[in-house]
Order: C-alpha cells, then sequence, then structure tokens
C-alpha cells in the first residue's frame, strides 16, 4: 500500500481515532432557532460540542449547565462565585470519568413531563428545559437567553445539572429563586432566607 506525498515531501497521515461529527452522533445544530439570543445559541453549540467529544449521544442538562457557566457572565453570577462554584465545575470537568460513566447507560428522564423525542439529540430533560427556555423568554417579549436555560434545568430535581448542583453544594431552589428576583424559601421552616 502506498501513501500520497504531500506538496512538502510529508505523507498524508490518517488520524488513529477518527472523531464523528455531531450530526453522526444524531446530535443535530439548533443554531438558527429564532426563539434563541446570540448568546444561547453559542451556549447551545458548546453544549453540543462536549456532548460529542465525550461520546454521548445526546444533550443533557449537565452538558448545557457547563456551557453556560463557560460561556455566560449573567448565568455564572447567578450561580455565585468562591469554592462552590470551583467545586461545581471540578464536577463537570470530570464528567469522563465521573458523573458520565454513570450516566452513559441512561437517557436523562425524570418521567415528571410527558416524554419528549429526542429533538436535536437532546435528552428528554434537555429538550423540555430549551422549551421551557424558549417560553420563558417568549414571555418577557425576546428570544430566550442564557438565565432562561438555567431557570429551565434548575426546577426539575431529576435533572443532571441539578445532581450536579447538589453534589458542590448549591441548592437549585436558591438558584431558581435568584433567577425570579424573589427571596429562597427553605424547605424545614417556610421562612424566606436572605
Amino acid at each position: 500500500m502506498t501513501r500520497a506525498r504531500g506538496a512538502d515531501g510529508v505523507e498524508d497521515v490518517q488520524p488513529r481515532n477518527p472523531r464523528q461529527s455531531a450530526h453522526e452522533h444524531g446530535i443535530q445544530r439548533v443554531d438558527n432557532d429564532a426563539r434563541l439570543s446570540d448568546e444561547l445559541a453559542s451556549v447551545v453549540g458548546g453544549a453540543r460540542r462536549r456532548a460529542v467529544r465525550d461520546g454521548d449521544r445526546q444533550i443533557d442538562t449537565a452538558h448545557l449547565l457547563h456551557s453556560l457557566l463557560e460561556s455566560d457572565p449573567d448565568a455564572r453570577a447567578v450561580i455565585g462565585e468562591g469554592p462552590q462554584i470551583a467545586r461545581l465545575l471540578g464536577y463537570l470537568v470530570q464528567r469522563s470519568i465521573g458523573y458520565g460513566l454513570r450516566w452513559q447507560s441512561g437517557v436523562e428522564d425524570s418521567g415528571a413531563v410527558p416524554l419528549v423525542t429526542e429533538t436535536a439529540g437532546f435528552s428528554p430533560l434537555a429538550a423540555a428545559s430549551m422549551e421551557y427556555a424558549c417560553a420563558r423568554g417568549s414571555e418577557r417579549g425576546g428570544p430566550a437567553r442564557g438565565t432562561d436555560l438555567l431557570a429551565a434545568i434548575v426546577v426539575d430535581p431529576q435533572a443532571r445539572a441539578v445532581e450536579v448542583l447538589e453534589r458542590a453544594g448549591i441548592d437549585p431552589r436558591e438558584v431558581h429563586a435568584r433567577l425570579d428576583g424573589r427571596p429562597a424559601v427553605t424547605e424545614e421552616c417556610g421562612e424566606a432566607t436572605h
């Protein structure tokens, strides 16, 4: 077998591990969805690339959360700074050796919402979160933003993003309350916390 030589005299080398495209993974682009702000479309694109790189068949809420924290300063500000955000990012970065191994065998679906088919390669919960974010943006009179998506992914206690938030010591109910501009209510006593 002979190999073709390039103009510089070096043989063309095929990559050892051919990378699959997002389309080959079944994860389609949604960048042109007019219901999304440019920033949120970029976040979704980042989540799509992360899912493909991790070898996942679907974009889940943890992919979306990770991309939001990396790309959207408003969403990150709602989560806060300090050791909790560092721990959260650490858990998300280590997905391929931690949560991701357990998650690879199943589909993210809480059963709380009607089963959504694999819309553009999203898990059922992530697809429902995208719809919730779009509805929230529409209520405001504009396209969905990153904070709309953050609000959407923290409302379902079965979401993978919620599991990681809780593991990092961040209460998703408090995050949702901050997004809605109201004080968080503690479950034990029913009183507002500040």
